[in-house]
C-alpha cells in the first residue's frame, strides 16, 4: 500500500501541538477511498473523533478485496500508537491474523459494515443486517415483476465474502426462492437465476458483468446488484441494449447518488444503510474504551430501509424524498 493510502487527519488542528500529540489515536480502515458509502463513513468518524478530542488515522485498500492494503494499514496504525481500530474487512477471513495481532497488543478492534470470519475475531460489529437488506429488495423485485417468469442476474461482490453472501441469499429468500440462511457464505443459485458474476462492487466491472450476462441470457428481466456503483454499471449496459425500461434493477446502499438513481428510474429500489451512524457508534465505543477500559461486544444492528420511487403491493418502503433526507446519514 502506498503512503497516500494511510493519511493522518489532523482532527485537532485548532489546538496546540502538545495537545495533538497527547490526543488518543483512533484508526479507520475502509475497503476503498472512493465508494461514496466509505467516504461518508470516514467523514462521520473524523467528525466524531474531533468532537471527542481524538485524532483519526484513515486507511483503505486500493479496491474491494485488497486485503494486503488493509493489513498494511493495520500495521501502520499499530506503529502509530492507535488505541482503537475500526475496520470494514475486504477479505473477512484473510484479515483475521492482522486483527488478532492488533488485539494482542491491547488495541480495541471494531468491525463496521462487514464482519470478520469468524465474527468474534473483532471485539464488536456495528453493521446493517445485510440478509434483511437483501430480503427487502427481493420482496420488492418479486412484487414489481408480477406474474412474469423470473430470469434473474446477480452481480455479486467477491467469492466467500459474508456481506456478499448475505445480500445475495437474502435477495433470493425475499424473492420467494430457495436460499441458504444468513450464516452461510455460499451463494445460492436456484433455477430462476440465469447468470451470476462478481463485480467487486465496482461500476466498470458491474457494466462488463451485465454485458456478459445479457449476451448469454438476453431474456433477463430482474437484476440484483451488490451495491449502487455496480447498479450504475449494470444500468449503463442495459441502456446500451435498450433494456433499461423492462428490467427490474435493485440494489443496496442508499447513498445520495443511488437514491437519485431511484428517482430517475435507473434503479427500481434500494435498501438504504447508515454508514455515518456506524462510524459514530464505533468512535463512541472507542472513546468509552479509552476512558474506562470497557469493551463493546457482539453485534449491533444499525438499521436498513427500503427506498423506492413506486410502492409495490404488500412491500413496506419509503419514498425518494425520505431517502434523500437520510442518504448515507443517520437514521
Amino acid at each position: 500500500m502506498h503512503l497516500r493510502h494511510v493519511m493522518l487527519l489532523t482532527a485537532l488542528a485548532g489546538l496546540p501541538d502538545l495537545a495533538r500529540a497527547q490526543a488518543p489515536i483512533i484508526g479507520l480502515i475502509t475497503k476503498t477511498e472512493t465508494n461514496p458509502f466509505f467516504v461518508k463513513m470516514k467523514e462521520g468518524a473524523q467528525a466524531a473523533a474531533r468532537a471527542n478530542g481524538a485524532r483519526l488515522l484513515s486507511g483503505a485498500g486500493k479496491n474491494d478485496g485488497d486485503n494486503a492494503g488493509q493489513v498494511t494499514a493495520i500495521e501502520n496504525m499499530i506503529a502509530a500508537g492507535a488505541r482503537v481500530i475500526l475496520i470494514t474487512p475486504s477479505d473477512s477471513r484473510a484479515i483475521v491474523p492482522a486483527i488478532r495481532k492488533a488485539r494482542a497488543k491491547g488495541i480495541l478492534v471494531i468491525a463496521l459494515d462487514s464482519p470478520a470470519d469468524p465474527v468474534d475475531a473483532t471485539d464488536a460489529l456495528f453493521a446493517t443486517d445485510n440478509y434483511r437488506a437483501g430480503m427487502l429488495i427481493g420482496q420488492y423485485a418479486r412484487a414489481a415483476l408480477g406474474r412474469k417468469t423470473p430470469r434473474i442476474a446477480t452481480l455479486d461482490l467477491i467469492p466467500g465474502h459474508p456481506v456478499g453472501a448475505q445480500r445475495h441469499n437474502g435477495f433470493l429468500r425475499g424473492f420467494g426462492l430457495t436460499a441458504p440462511g444468513a450464516k452461510v457464505n455460499t451463494l445460492g443459485k436456484p433455477a430462476e437465476v440465469a447468470c451470476m458474476a462478481d463485480s467487486y462492487g465496482d461500476q466498470a466491472k458491474g457494466q462488463t458483468a451485465m454485458e456478459n450476462c445479457l449476451q448469454k441470457n438476453p431474456d433477463i428481466n430482474v437484476v440484483y446488484t451488490i451495491n449502487e456503483p455496480t447498479a450504475a454499471g449494470a444500468h449503463k449496459a442495459l441502456k446500451a441494449r435498450r433494456r433499461e425500461k423492462d428490467v427490474i434493477l435493485v440494489s443496496v446502499d442508499g447513498g445520495c447518488q443511488g437514491v437519485r438513481d431511484v428517482a430517475s428510474g435507473a434503479i427500481a429500489a434500494t435498501a438504504q444503510q447508515y454508514p455515518l451512524k456506524m462510524a459514530e457508534m464505533g468512535v463512541a465505543a472507542g472513546i468509552a474504551f479509552i476512558k474506562t477500559g470497557r469493551k463493546p461486544s457482539g453485534y449491533t444492528d444499525t438499521g436498513v430501509t427500503l427506498i423506492a420511487a413506486k410502492a409495490a403491493p404488500g412491500v413496506e418502503s419509503k419514498n425518494v424524498k425520505t431517502g434523500l433526507e437520510l442518504c448515507h446519514g443517520r437514521k
